[in-house]
């Protein structure tokens, strides 16, 4: 993990972002695994082959990465991560598992590049963000960077919360209000950007509502010829 050198600007994304996760890293994958429904089904359920790369926006702690790179032990994952305190903690956790192909950057998700972030000299076989899209205010873009960043035909995949629209009403106003409190919401108009996307022929994608639309799976493929 690149150390930058500058103090950055403290109303810049990654001065909040280091704001709200200097102390929170430390107790995240603890509390989080209660509630970020759906990661472990999604992991079991990529389809990576022997040296592709793999990127994961929004990586936190690379719980995911570490995961995917020990099961994946000759293909390369790589993480970025707005908060340079949450991958610290990634680091340390990456190098006590003895792992050797996971690389991380300090970077935001509609702005990296596969060359200029990585050093890599073609584009990814698959992207991911986990419980990353409801938190990102300009997904829209970090989307489209995503698939601009795949190989043709690459997949981005994506695991987070849905309307919550098939479980009881006091249950849905409850969940909503207190993800509101730490800024998480889901982005309702998610499918039809999708749909968007697809209608100008940049994408296929997939659906797959999990726990009474509690949370989602989207599979997104990129277009072979653009």
């Amino acid at each position: 993990m690149d150390n930058e050198s500058e103090i950055p600007d403290p109303d810049s994304q990654f001065a909040l972002m280091d704001r709200m996760y200097r102390h929170q890293r430390f107790f995240y994958d603890l509390t989080r695994k209660y509630y970020l429904l759906g990661r472990d089904r999604l992991i079991a359920e990529m389809k990576i082959e022997p040296g592709d790369r793999v990127l994961e926006l929004g990586c936190g702690t690379a719980r995911n990465l570490i995961v995917l790179a020990k099961k994946h032990p000759e293909s390369h994952f790589y993480g970025l991560d707005a908060s340079a305190e949450m991958l610290r903690t990634a680091q340390k956790k990456i190098d006590a598992a003895g792992l050797s192909n996971i690389t991380l950057r300090t970077a935001l998700a509609d702005e990296f590049s596969f060359d200029g972030t990585f050093g890599l000299d073609d584009r990814f076989d698959n992207c991911f963000f986990s419980y990353a899209v409801s938190i990102i205010p300009p997904w829209r873009e970090s989307i489209r960077n995503a698939i601009e960043n795949l190989k043709p035909e690459g997949k981005l995949h994506i695991v987070d919360f849905f309307d919550q629209n098939d479980l009881p009403a006091w249950f849905r106003t409850l969940l909503q209000g207190w993800l509101e409190k730490f800024h998480v919401r889901y982005p309702e108009e998610l499918i039809p950007f999708l749909e968007t996307m697809r209608d100008e022929g940049s994408i296929e994608f997939r659906v797959d509502p999990l726990y009474r639309r509690y949370a989602l799976i989207v599979e997104v493929t990129k277009a072979q010829i653009q």
